[in-house]
């Protein structure tokens, strides 16, 4: 049996019980152990006098104990130990809160390492709860101590001895995949010390060190078996679409001039379409961006040359409106266009197979329902996928398989960080719409507390007086006893109870058929519905120009990104737009957050600090793609470790070292393994 697979009871002092905590950490095996690596450090090198910390800052000093520690009963069984001790012409008091069994470890006259944080005010110095341990034992307090992260009954002293235990009975079993010359050039560890340095390091330089020879490594094979399976899909045959008049001419009359970026945009795609190869192309651009006017060009390219195309949407609301809008932009046209989604009626459905697999209907448009096995194309030719990352891969290689080797073109709203499309895409596979439309205003965005929630309603009103409509978005359906939340059942009785007697109020969820979300739409469109208040349902896509305010309850709750595109619902047209977000979490991450949405409507900025902020786990946008999680490199820091990685997987796969250089043996099998499990899960484009 492979030793990093064993379970993790198997380590010294772990056992069944301490095992089950492991857990969950998921904590399964020895070899989730070893690289479980911690989330900070505690530096306890740097031993400083007193008077060099400011106040509530966190000390590392020596202290010399000069009285008697003495205990005093404060309220509520509250027992406090306090000693008074010196570090050099200061006095400090050392005080512990219920500790009192630390009283017959300190002796008068004696030195102490101390650590904690220093209050500083008019009558003393004081250190709450201070760790201490004699002078004399300087050389287990004198380290980096490694801060994992932990659950209930697994302290941080328990852990880091567990982990100790645990590298050195397993971590001979490690092995360093990275051939010589790759570590040689550029001075990297030996893996096994790399991991160990990375627990437990002897100064700041050696951490860092280690800490870059595993996000290389972690990098380079990402690198390699990404760029493996694009050379496997790039090996397939395509369709070659010419360009002809009538795409120019239908261009030049849509009833609004494409900005620059769009026309860019076009081109690109269409010099895809030209080639024998199928084009796989990822076309990104901010919500308003107009993406589906691009798709609609596509995809008359593709009917111009005798093929059918399709687009799957990720809801019905959705599909409903990608017609609505494409019924628009061909209304001149002879094209035949459908929309089959599961609420369509058994005898259009027939009608829609027939029209499907005879050729007579050039363009369908729908949801899930598209990839059923009856659904079948006499020619399919281009296939569009609108916000890819809320379909799985299956889903779309089943829509792909409908034709013989279709384009793909797939559209998404929802930015991606530069250094993640670099490892997704590289820079020549990815499309981005990089403006708005002429006349789209800049929306307002408001971070408020809900004990403002009658200021908010008030000015709900003023907007509607002013001829406008509003959304009122909340994270769950109906209230439940474990969260603290908003939900769209509540808020939506407090809005009628509210404005009941002057506008007609909407509720639209998850929860409602299809056909009573269709009517709490199209009475939105049409302006009978004044506040419609909803869940995440309208998050992608929903276009209600005259809809100009969003208010976002338990904003803290939603992703950077999913807050942007929420916001994305308003400022589409011309009239000033306001996004007001709800937030009684007061922490410094989530004040971050809502600073960040106060300050930009740059979608791919947000998209850069969300990554920013998420740290090396889970980033953006990797769950959404099928990537595995890093455990080490983070993309927003180590953006030029990526490209050196980047680099060095091309040169390595030109030169065929994976199978041609017995060196690079260990480095393949680690790859070949990746991409077996990720081969399926991903898209590239």
């Amino acid at each position: 049996m492979n030793n990093l697979k064993k379970n993790v009871r198997y380590v010294t002092n772990v056992g069944p019980k301490r095992a089950e905590k492991l857990n969950k950490l998921n904590i399964y095996s020895v070899e989730d152990l070893i690289f479980f690596f911690p989330r900070t450090y505690e530096d306890r090198t740097i031993i400083k006098s007193i008077d060099e910390f400011d106040n509530n800052e966190t000390v590392n000093c020596i202290v010399t104990i000069k009285s008697n520690p003495t205990i005093s009963h404060l309220r509520n069984n509250l027992k406090l130990l306090k000693v008074i001790a010196t570090n050099g012409d200061n006095e400090v008091s050392l005080v512990w809160f219920n500790q009192t069994y630390l009283k017959n470890k300190i002796n008068v006259g004696e030195k102490y390492f101390c650590r904690g944080k220093i209050t500083k005010n008019k009558y003393e110095i004081q250190i709450q709860n201070p760790e201490i341990e004699p002078f004399a034992n300087n050389n287990s307090f004198i380290s980096i101590v490694p801060i994992y992260s932990l659950t209930d009954g697994l302290s941080n002293k328990e852990l880091i001895k567990i982990i100790k235990n645990c590298l050195d009975e397993y971590l001979m079993y490690v092995v360093d995949i990275l051939p010589d010359d790759l570590r040689n050039n550029y001075n990297l560890m030996n893996k096994q010390a790399a991991i160990k340095a990375l627990h437990f390091p002897n100064n700041m330089a050696e951490l860092e060190k280690a800490r870059k020879t595993l996000a290389y490594e972690e990098l380079l094979v990402l690198q390699l078996t990404l760029s493996s399976i694009k050379i496997k899909d790039k090996e397939e045959n395509g369709i070659s679409f010419s360009r002809n008049d009538k795409l120019n001419i239908f261009i030049n009359n849509l009833p609004f001039e494409l900005t620059k970026s769009q026309k860019d945009v076009v081109d690109e795609i269409l010099n895809d379409m030209s080639q024998g190869k199928q084009m796989n192309r990822l076309v990104q651009g901010d919500v308003g961006s107009g993406k589906t006017v691009i798709s609609a060009i596509a995809m008359f390219n593709a009917v111009l040359n005798g093929y059918q195309a399709t687009m799957m949407a990720p809801t019905e609301i959705l599909a409903l409106q990608h017609y609505e809008t494409l019924s628009f932009l061909f209304n001149k046209i002879e094209i035949k266009i459908e929309v089959l989604t599961s609420s369509t009626n058994k005898k259009r459905k027939e009608n829609i197979l027939k029209g499907l697999a005879l050729g007579e209907i050039d363009i369908l448009i729908g949801t899930h329902s598209i990839i059923q096995e009856n659904v079948l194309f006499k020619n399919l030719g281009l296939v569009v996928t609108d916000e890819q990352h809320r379909f799985g891969v299956n889903q779309r290689m089943k829509l792909a398989a409908k034709g013989n080797s279709p384009d793909i073109l797939v559209m998404t709203a929802t930015p991606i960080p530069r250094s993640l499309g670099l490892i997704l895409y590289g820079d020549l596979d990815i499309s981005t719409i990089k403006e708005l439309p002429p006349g789209r205003q800049k929306i307002e965005t408001f971070v408020m507390s809900t004990n403002k929630e009658n200021e908010v309603f008030s000015f709900i009103n003023k907007q509607i007086e002013e001829g406008h409509q509003a959304y009122i978005v909340c994270p769950l359906i109906e209230s439940n006893n474990m969260d603290n939340l908003n939900s769209a059942e509540s808020v939506y009785s407090k809005i009628v109870d509210t404005f009941g007697d002057k506008y007609i109020c909407g509720l639209i969820h998850g929860k409602l058929n299809q056909k009573e979300k269709e009517k709490v739409m199209d009475d939105f469109k049409n302006g009978i519905i004044k506040i419609l208040v909803s869940t995440t349902v309208i998050e992608v896509g929903v276009n209600v120009a005259n809809a100009n305010t969003m208010v976002i309850y338990n904003a803290d709750r939603f992703g950077l990104s999913q807050l942007h595109q929420l916001r994305g619902r308003v400022g589409r047209s011309s009239h000033k737009s306001y996004c007001i977000l709800l937030n009684d979490n007061f922490s410094k991450i989530s004040r971050e957050r809502m600073r960040v949405l106060q300050s930009t409507n740059d979608g791919f900025e947000i998209s850069e600090k969300d990554l920013y902020l998420r740290g090396p786990g889970d980033f953006f946008g990797t769950k959404q793609h099928g990537l595995p999680q890093l455990k080490i490199a983070n993309l927003f820091r180590d953006i030029n470790i990526l490209k050196v990685a980047q680099n060095d997987a091309k040169l390595i796969l030109e030169e065929n070292r994976l199978l041609n250089n017995a060196n690079y043996g260990l480095l393949r099998n680690k790859v070949d393994k990746l991409i077996d499990s990720i081969d399926n899960e991903i898209i590239l484009n």
